[in-house]
């Protein structure tokens, strides 16, 4: 029974927010009520709440703190030059926009931390996301999808998790991985590509000084048919259908992009007042650039090293950050103030996910799931329990916590392998296959940092990206076997 109401669960949760009957808040925490009560368990909800909400508390404070600290960092233009080089290589095709998108959020997911490269990719690509009309869900899509495939480097939690689960070397596990993980992300890299041409046959392609030119009179006119007019000058390299540019009657921001590093919106149809990354933006601080600049190095390196928990890190380096570019009490406050609003967000998102988690865990019906999946395996696979392995942690990973499957569940797969003489090596670098789909699970709380700054809705956000995140994932396990690391 257990069971049927652990996926019941899940399953109304998931098809309630694609369906948007239910904000993402409001179903992580009604939903798991329902349930609990249906359990016979009711009585324990405030238990399993309070539980659920002490085990993310960490992750609610460090999120808090990293967008407080990655915020001033953007503010003080500490990633303009990422801008600069990104536009540039980018310029206003769509496909190379969406390719930049995948190829920046997998070089800022060295880090290790999901919230770090959202965080950073957003505030890249959403201005030209935003001002050329392109899918927001693309650029969500692709982030995550990528940031999934690097989160299996040994800092990133999912290796170093199954090592400590099986008592391994996380070295062992990971290095014989990279050529599998290489093909994913080449995968990522050709899915970008292939959703970027599809956005340049939906928008068509016109250069940035284009994108950006106002017509005659300071107005980029739509023709309802298609060519988009720009003072006379019809785009070059196809139609562009409605909504490929500013909307008809909306003003173009002027100055160009490709020098300054960054868009500007002036349209005012649907933007909410987005500016993106003005170059003469009063919060800059150019004379401090290179101590924001150590003072990030510095901070990623501590949490890689592991000097201190990371919470206390961000809340460490956010209080510098802030004291040092911002002196004046009325500037600190405002900075915060500018951030307050993805703050709330994500902490309460991070808290109504403590309701989910901790009804899961608190009634059992996660183990109650994971022990059905297992005992579901046909004796015949058992030779093959690393690919059994493989297949099992796309869903595992993305309706459990890692610490769910890794410490409760990978190590009675990998007890079922060792009896048919399945190496726990091969079951560890399974295990790692799924997490290209893990990093879109409603149960992570970075994914909401991209969703919110991104202004996607989850629900729409999890239809697009699944079946990507999915086929990703399919393709590393693929990659592994033939390559014979798994």
């Amino acid at each position: 029974m257990l069971t049927i109401l652990g996926f019941a669960m899940i399953a109304t949760f998931l098809v309630l927010i694609m369906m948007k009957k239910m904000s993402p808040i409001a179903a992580l925490v009604l939903i798991p009520a329902l349930f609990c009560v249906l359990v016979g368990d009711g009585a324990q909800l405030g238990d399993y709440v309070i539980e659920g909400v002490g085990n993310l508390a960490p992750t609610a404070a460090m999120l808090m703190f990293a967008i407080v600290y990655f915020g001033v960092m953007i503010d003080v233009g500490l990633f303009d030059p990422i801008v600069r080089g990104i536009l540039r290589f980018c310029k206003a095709d769509p496909m190379r926009i969406v390719v930049g998108t995948a190829v920046l959020a997998a070089i800022v997911s060295l880090d290790g931390d999901g919230s770090t490269t959202f965080m950073i990719t957003v505030s890249a690509m959403y201005p030209l996301y935003k001002r050329l009309k392109m899918s927001l869900v693309v650029m969500t899509g692709i982030a995550a999808t990528a940031n999934g495939v690097m989160n299996t480097l040994p800092w990133g939690g999912p290796t170093a998790r199954a090592a400590t689960a099986l008592k391994l070397d996380a070295a062992d596990i990971f290095v014989p991985m990279i050529p599998a993980l290489a093909v994913g992300l080449l995968f990522v890299f050709i899915l970008a590509y292939v959703l970027g041409m599809r956005e340049r046959k939906r928008l068509g392609y016109i250069s940035l000084d284009e994108a950006l030119e106002p017509a005659s009179g300071g107005v980029l006119v739509k023709t309802g048919g298609g060519k988009a007019k720009t003072g006379g000058k019809a785009k070059s390299g196809g139609k562009a259908k409605t909504g490929g540019g500013a909307g008809s009657g909306s003003s173009a921001s002027t100055g160009s992009a490709g020098s300054t590093g960054s868009v500007a919106v002036a349209d005012g149809e649907d933007d909410d007042d987005f500016q993106g990354l003005d170059p003469n933006r009063e919060t800059l601080r150019p004379k401090l650039y290179w101590f924001n600049a150590g003072l990030t190095i510095a901070l990623l390196t501590a949490m890689i090293m592991e000097l201190l928990p990371i919470p206390v890190l961000f809340l460490l380096g956010a209080a510098l950050a802030l004291t040092v570019n911002y002196p004046d009490m009325a500037d600190q406050k405002a900075r915060i103030g500018a951030h307050a609003e993805n703050v709330l967000n994500v902490a309460g998102m991070v808290f109504a996910a403590a309701v989910f988690t901790g009804v899961l865990t608190g009634t059992g019906m996660v183990k109650s799931m994971a022990d059905w999946l297992v005992d579901a395996i046909p004796q015949g696979m058992g030779p093959h329990m690393a690919i059994v392995t493989g297949l099992l942690s796309l869903p595992l990973t993305y309706f459990m916590s890692n610490d769910g499957f890794y410490f409760g569940v990978l190590p009675v797969l990998a007890e079922a392998g060792a009896a048919h003489g399945v190496s726990p090596l091969e079951i560890a670098r399974a295990s790692l296959v799924g997490q290209a789909l893990h990093m879109s699970s409603p149960l992570v709380p970075a994914v909401y940092v991209l969703v919110g700054m991104a202004k996607v809705e989850f629900g729409d956000h999890t239809r697009f990206t699944v079946k990507w995140a999915a086929l990703t994932s399919l393709v590393v396990l693929a990659a592994g076997v033939v390559f014979g690391i798994i």
